[in-house]
């Protein structure tokens, strides 16, 4: 009797352990016979191998389970194809052919359908982006400047419209795995306080994922730099090795704190605008500071001469682990800060025609 009780306890306690979520992929990919395929996902910055499997007669399977639904890559080992989706605990169907491996249909993962249900609504949008570029370069062939700050212009709208169809996915979906990805991407072009909004609207399980967690630490730091806050200080060298805090340049009516670099071609495509605004107004109390995220000195030193950058220029030429960048939460370039005289952020991320008309108004004023 004791054996058929210990017997008893054993299989509900084995059915227990096979009742755990966990997710099972079979793949069907033709061309792709004696291939291995690796699923990998992004840890803390490095690349992990969750599973792997050798396809055989044209089908593989991997298992195994995971903490919450999050993105990662399927990849046929040693060739250039691959396809990423949204993996959860469920049973997930890859199929497709090997040589058009990225347009692979996934089922089965309701996270990756939620995902495709955005993509599918922004698709005239990004097909109209994708013209547009079309466009721009066959206008830049044959220089035509008028039309290509016409396409420019177009383009911005788009891309706004786009931001606005992504952040009115995240307000209607909080429980998403999606939306967090989603927030980040947006994250470079949003203020601390949408940010925040958007955290705390997210619900608990999602909120709790490493993704959100490093956007409350950016949000902390960008709280630090938002408009309206006291410039943190910091000192790098300039040019020739001397040190050179930003405190030493506040007391300008005007001063642009500008992170660039000269492998940075959207920041290239700027600097003459910053040319402009700079000689325009320098006699009238408008000044810029250039914080480069480069590495090599030889580049950074003949970007400057090469776009006529005249005003003072530091960097610690750590690339993106520059700690200016750190300090203000920069994650792309062009990045910058319009300080006044007392060293208050009262704009940032003015390009273009933006900048010259704050710059104007505020030293009107």
């Amino acid at each position: 009797m004791k054996k058929v009780i210990y017997l008893f306890v054993l299989a509900a306690f084995l059915s227990a352990c096979n009742s755990e979520p966990r997710f099972v992929i079979k793949g069907k990919i033709s061309g792709s016979d004696s291939v291995t395929f690796l699923l990998q996902k992004r840890d803390a910055g490095k690349i992990v191998t969750i599973d792997s499997s050798v396809v055989k007669k044209g089908s593989f399977k991997m298992k195994g389970k995971v903490a919450y639904p999050e993105l990662v890559q399927l990849i046929a080992l040693n060739t250039p194809y691959r396809t990423s989706f949204y993996l959860e605990n469920s049973e997930i169907s890859v199929t497709g052919k090997l040589d058009s491996l990225f347009n692979a249909k996934v089922t089965g993962s309701r996270t990756q359908d939620e995902y495709n249900s955005l993509i599918e609504s922004t698709k005239p949008l990004s097909e109209k982006y994708s013209g547009l570029v079309q466009e721009y370069q066959a206008a830049r062939q044959v220089n035509d400047t008028a039309k290509m700050s016409q396409i420019e212009r177009a383009a911005d709208d788009v891309s706004k419209e786009m931001s606005a169809a992504q952040k009115a996915f995240i307000k209607n979906n909080p429980s998403s795995f999606v939306t967090p990805s989603i927030l980040r991407s947006l994250s470079y072009e949003m203020e601390a306080g949408e940010i925040e909004a958007a955290i705390n609207a997210m619900d608990t399980s999602v909120s709790k994922i490493p993704v959100v967690q490093e956007l409350k630490v950016r949000l902390e730091a960008m709280k630090r730099v938002a408009t309206g806050q006291k410039a943190p200080d910091f000192t790098l060298n300039d040019v020739n090795g001397n040190p050179v805090s930003l405190s030493s340049k506040i007391g300008s009516k005007l001063l642009l704190v500008d992170f660039w670099a000269a492998w940075c071609g959207p920041c290239r495509q700027e600097n003459p605008n910053v040319v402009k605004v700079y000689n325009e107004f320098k006699n009238k109390g408008f000044d810029v500071f250039g914080v480069s995220l480069d590495q090599s000195k030889d580049d950074w030193v003949k970007a400057i001469a090469d776009d006529k950058l005249t005003w003072t220029h530091v960097s610690d030429l750590k690339y993106w682990s520059s700690d200016a960048a750190k300090l203000y939460a920069v994650n792309s370039i062009p990045a910058n800060f319009l300080l006044d005289e007392t060293g208050t952020i009262i704009g940032r991320n003015l390009r273009g025609n933006d900048l010259r008309e704050k710059v104007k108004e505020l030293l009107s004023n």
